[in-house]
């Protein structure tokens, strides 16, 4: 039987840029620690969240590498290595194997998409040239193609895909997968604002964008679920809806990284086509980090 990756919270890490446009490795370090600090269970490195889609190859594989050795074995790296081309997808999470990541997240082929005969295609391809065990990413909002429940229940029998990172916000597709695929293909949340829920459904936690300014509520709100204690976990979802919605009041990781700015934790430069956050929005945001009591010190901070 599989046993999950990780239980409880992960931070989607953002990737700090330097004004030259370079990776800046001082301050991933210090985002990285900060994380581990208040008490997340794995980081991932090279998602949606860290702007993997405006990295080269040689940056993508960089970054992994310096994550997993900061890292040192503190909690779990899982590395994102999806991609539109399935070629690609494999060499990355070879990669990612070969330089001691725990885990591979695999977002659904974008733009190309893919029919659910292709996605079983892809992701069994991938399987059979790793040993690394992954974790499927399903966001359609982004890729256009969603997985379904019976497309699960096929990739759950190949026991190197650990779960899924659902996003679709689709709880009928979660609770159909779940009574699809048996106990030990696991999900885990890829909504900041529906983690009790997923939760209450079977969800092992949360891959969080939220985590990044706040690292200690998502790691409670997931504990107080995997103790049993939606009650309390419930009452902590709903007093930080104000700052799961100021997080994606533009498109991620637009508002993230200007919080952390106006936080002070060097998140760096977005890269283009990402640009700053209107001056209206920075507003709703550094109330929304306020409300929820968090520091803010420059609150016209950008990115």
């Amino acid at each position: 039987m599989r046993t999950p990756v990780f239980t409880g919270s992960c931070p989607a890490l953002v990737t700090p840029f330097d004004a030259q446009g370079a990776i800046h490795y001082d301050a991933f370090a210090k985002q990285i620690d900060r994380q581990i600090a208040g008490g997340v269970d794995a980081v991932c490195v090279c998602g949606t969240t860290g702007e993997s889609a405006t990295m080269s190859i040689r940056e993508h594989i960089a970054a992994v590498e310096f994550c997993v050795a900061h890292v040192n074995h503190r909690v779990k790296v899982i590395a994102g290595t999806g991609s539109n081309d399935t070629s690609a997808a494999v060499y990355l999470t070879q990669h990612a194997q070969d330089c001691g990541a725990d885990a591979a997240l695999l977002v659904t082929p974008y733009y190309n998409k893919a029919s659910q005969t292709g996605l079983i295609k892809h992701y069994e391809y991938i399987a059979d040239r790793v040993d690394i065990p992954m974790i499927l990413y399903n966001v359609p909002s982004r890729t256009g193609v969603s997985f379904t429940a019976e497309t699960y229940s096929v990739l759950a029998k190949n026991p190197k895909i650990n779960g899924v990172k659902e996003a679709s916000g689709n709880f009928s597709l979660l609770a159909h997968a779940r009574a699809l695929c048996g106990e030990d293909f696991y999900i885990w949340s890829g909504n900041d604002d529906q983690v009790v829920p997923l939760m209450a459904l079977g969800a092992k936690g949360v891959i969080s964008v939220v985590s990044n300014v706040y690292p200690q509520l998502m790691a409670e709100m997931t504990q107080l679920c995997l103790d049993g204690k939606f009650d309390e976990a419930a009452k902590l979802q709903v007093s930080t809806i104000g700052l799961v919605d100021a997080l994606f009041i533009e498109v991620n990781p637009i508002p993230v990284k200007v919080a952390l700015n106006m936080m002070g934790l060097d998140a760096g430069m977005l890269r283009m086509p990402l640009c700053d956050m209107s001056a209206a929005h920075k507003e709703v945001l550094a109330k929304a980090l306020m409300n929820a009591g968090l520091e803010v010190k420059n609150p016209t901070a950008g990115a």
